[in-house]
Formats: structure tokens, C-alpha cells, sequence
């Protein structure tokens, strides 16, 4: 299957996924993100992917929202059907999806930002910048992003970016926890690919309930809710294939073979 805004390809246990409209610098309209979607629910159909990687081609990652087919269009169409929900569809899609690796390029803007602040790991090329410019287009975060600049940034400097909607370059954004880690713009690809082989390389299953957890988890203050979710899918765990042929490959001394679904 070809799509109109984004490349496919799957490398090793790998889906690479590159935003594809580099004359306008990846900029996102609902066709991207119906290609995007599409792309993510093809990858966790297919057995031989274990994880994916999101990436953009050429200069930049993602400029933001295109303005003439995203917001002139809402501005003239008003709202049509499936944009309300929009938001949390991409949010729920890529925690619920198999490990998703984000690996900017270059410029990550507004949504070029929001979309990946719900991935598992971001790897920042040399010559990415970042920028939630959402108060500079007269509107507000969205993709859940109020609370995953929070999450990642702290309080005082997910304030600061978002207020200011000030350009961060790269180095800037790995120490304040906006991307989890800077890497030379030539190896970026091959770091991010790596990475996300390293996760594929575990069982399917147990990777999305390690997600489950994480998102379920990561900002909840009761501790025996904590507890509590992480013991309901241990006991899973224990009765499962996948746990049960870690245990055999250790005491024979063997690499474990995971059958992904």
C-alpha cells in the first residue's frame, strides 16, 4: 500500500515511518494524520514488526500544521465530522501502539511537536529544533501536550516553552528532557533504528503492557493503584508463553524466541 504524505518501508523488525512532504517541510493536515494512523495500525497487524520508528524527509521533521489545508480550512469549513475526537485518537493510538521511536531531524513545530511528545523515546538530531508555537497561531496545546510537556520538561520549564513559544535548539531540549537523547544528524537514523530494534526484540505482548503501565502509571500518586495495575498483568505475565520461554532459554543457556502476534 502506497500513501500520499508519508513513506512505509520495514527494516529488519522495523517500520520506518517518514513524513513525506518535504517541499512544505513535512507540514501536517488530516490526510497525514489519516496516513499516519493507517501506517501505525498496519504495523501492529504485521508479525514481523516489533517496533517503529517516526521520522521526517528532508530539511525538517514537521513545520507544524499546514495553514491552508488545516487551519484556513477549519477557519472556512468549521468543524467537520472526527476532528473533535482527533486528539485523543492519536494520543490513545500511539500508547496503545507497539514501541513508537520519534527521530527529528530537523524543525519539530507546534503539532511537529505534539505528535511525538506521546512517543516512547525521542532521539534529536544536531540540527533539530523544537517549538510549541501554539500561542503565537492564537490558540492553545492540544495532543495532550499540557501534560506531556509537564511530564517531561517540569512544571517551570514546560511553562516557559509553551508560553513563550520560543524556538529550543537540540542540546537545549535533550537537558531540559524535551527529547531524551542528541545524536549527530548523519547517525540519526542508524541510532534510532538501533533503538528501536533493541525494543522489538521482546516479546509483543509485554512490551504494550510495559506502555499500559507507564501511561496508566506515570503520574498517578496512589502508590497501591500503582501496585495494584502492575499485579493484575504480572499474573498475566506469569501464565504466558512468552514468560515461560524466557525462563526455559535462561536455564538453556539460549537467546529466547518470541513468537510476536
Amino acid at each position: 500500500m502506497s500513501y500520499e504524505t508519508i513513506l512505509y518501508e520495514v527494516r529488519d523488525s522495523v517500520a520506518l515511518i517518514t513524513l513525506n512532504r518535504p517541499e512544505r517541510l513535512n507540514a501536517w493536515h488530516y490526510g497525514m494524520r489519516d496516513d499516519l494512523l493507517d501506517a501505525i495500525a498496519r504495523s501492529n497487524a504485521d508479525p514481523a514488526v516489533g517496533a517503529m520508528v517516526l521520522t521526517g524527509a528532508g530539511r525538517g521533521f514537521c513545520a507544524g500544521a499546514d495553514i491552508e489545508k488545516a487551519f484556513k480550512a477549519r477557519l472556512e469549513d468549521g468543524p467537520q465530522e472526527g476532528r473533535e475526537d482527533s486528539a485523543a485518537t492519536w494520543v490513545r493510538t500511539v500508547r496503545a501502539a507497539k514501541p513508537i521511536v520519534a527521530a527529528v531531524n530537523g524543525v519539530a513545530v507546534g503539532i511537529g511537536l505534539t505528535m511525538i511528545l506521546p512517543c516512547d523515546y525521542i532521539i534529536a538530531s544536531d540540527q533539530a529544533r523544537f517549538c510549541a508555537a501554539f500561542v503565537k497561531m492564537g490558540v492553545v496545546t492540544e495532543l495532550a501536550s499540557s501534560h506531556f510537556l509537564v511530564q517531561r520538561m517540569g512544571f517551570g520549564r514546560a511553562s516557559e516553552a509553551a508560553l513563550t513559544a520560543r524556538m529550543i535548539g537540540a542540546e537545549e531540549a535533550v537537558a531540559s528532557g524535551l527529547a531524551d537523547r542528541l545524536v549527530a544528524h548523519d547517525s540519526l537514523l542508524d541510532e534510532a533504528l538501533a533503538t528501536a530494534g533493541a525494543m522489538a526484540a521482546n516479546p509483543d505482548r509485554q512490551l504494550r503492557m510495559v506502555k499500559q503501565l507507564l501511561t496508566q502509571n506515570g503520574s498517578e500518586s496512589d502508590l497501591d493503584t500503582v501496585i495494584g495495575r502492575e499485579t493484575v498483568l504480572l499474573n498475566q505475565c506469569y501464565d504466558s508463553p512468552e514468560h515461560k520461554e524466557a525462563v526455559a532459554a535462561f536455564l538453556e543457556k539460549r537467546l529466547p524466541v518470541f513468537v510476536r502476534g
